[in-house]
């Protein structure tokens, strides 16, 4: 299996670009409405608000909920998942950070220069200069707060990407090529069991960190394999540290915990390590 992630300034074809290159691979296509099906149907987002992929939630809402974060952490999960399933092209939703470790993955940013992507605006949109002036600005500020709440990174470094294609002289069907041949180039290994592993550990660690802030619960999760979890931080009572194990006895994935929650009321760092408990699931 393959993965491609398609990253996208406002104006580039970056879409239509990705859209080819799938078809071209025989790929599956994922972009924003395709993820939230699949999440929807892996049953992620039955019981969370919904939060635009690659837009900053109210400033409001990012200070006082952990709903935008447990949204992200849940779409986050469904692509993991995803890419557990068959080759792929990501188109957006940060795919170039989740996926960047993974020697199967090739990341491309889809970019040009600023007036070619005004006219390309006013041309799609049937708008003035003027509006497609903010309306590209406004794609870049949501963009560069979402991933820095996100991921606490700036989407447009270089060094997240493979492959930056400038579109002002190349066509779709130019682009799509040349993305096409750097994915089959052999330096872009197939994704191996251990990669695969990684990837549902992945998925696995994102659904349970997600469930953790669902109860207000802020702990550190590390995961071994897919079975063997530990938990450490600081709980403000017992009850909340019961509540944190309950939670873990819902994902059937899981074999065993190790529950180094230290119990703290006023949140205070402790020295003492009691209250350490392993718990078979």
């Amino acid at each position: 299996m393959h993965f491609i992630t398609i990253s996208e300034m406002l104006g580039t074809n970056g879409e239509k670009i990705a859209r080819k290159v799938a078809e071209g691979l025989k790929y599956s296509f994922i972009g924003k409405e395709e993820l939230e099906k699949a999440a929807t149907e892996m049953g992620y987002l039955s019981d969370v608000q919904k939060v635009d992929g690659e837009k900053s939630p109210p400033v409001l809402e990012r200070l006082f909920s952990e709903r935008p974060k447990i949204y992200v952490e849940r779409m986050q999960a469904a692509i993991y998942e995803i890419a557990t399933k068959g080759s792929a092209v990501f188109f957006g939703r940060g795919g170039m950070i989740l996926l960047h470790s993974f020697d199967s993955a090739l990341h491309v940013l889809v970019t040009g220069s600023a007036e070619k992507r005004v006219e390309k605006v006013m041309k799609e949109s049937h708008i003035g200069r003027e509006m497609a002036e903010k309306v590209i600005g406004h794609s870049l500020h949501e963009k560069r707060v979402f991933f820095r709440f996100a991921f606490d990174e700036d989407w447009l470094n270089p060094a997240l990407y493979d492959l930056i294609l400038n579109t002002d002289k190349l066509d779709v069907d130019s682009a799509a090529e040349m993305i096409i041949d750097a994915a089959e180039s052999k330096e872009i290994k197939v994704c191996g069991i251990d990669s695969l592993r990684a990837l549902a550990n992945l998925s696995l660690q994102r659904r349970l960190e997600a469930s953790l802030l669902e109860i207000g619960a802020h702990v550190s999760v590390t995961m071994d394999n897919l079975e063997s979890v530990r938990l450490y931080g600081l709980v403000h009572s017992q009850e909340m540290k019961e509540k944190v194990e309950n939670v873990l006895k819902k994902f059937k994935e899981i074999r065993s915990v190790r529950n180094d929650l230290i119990v703290s009321p006023t949140g205070a760092f402790s020295r003492r390590m009691g209250g350490i408990s392993f718990v078979s699931i």
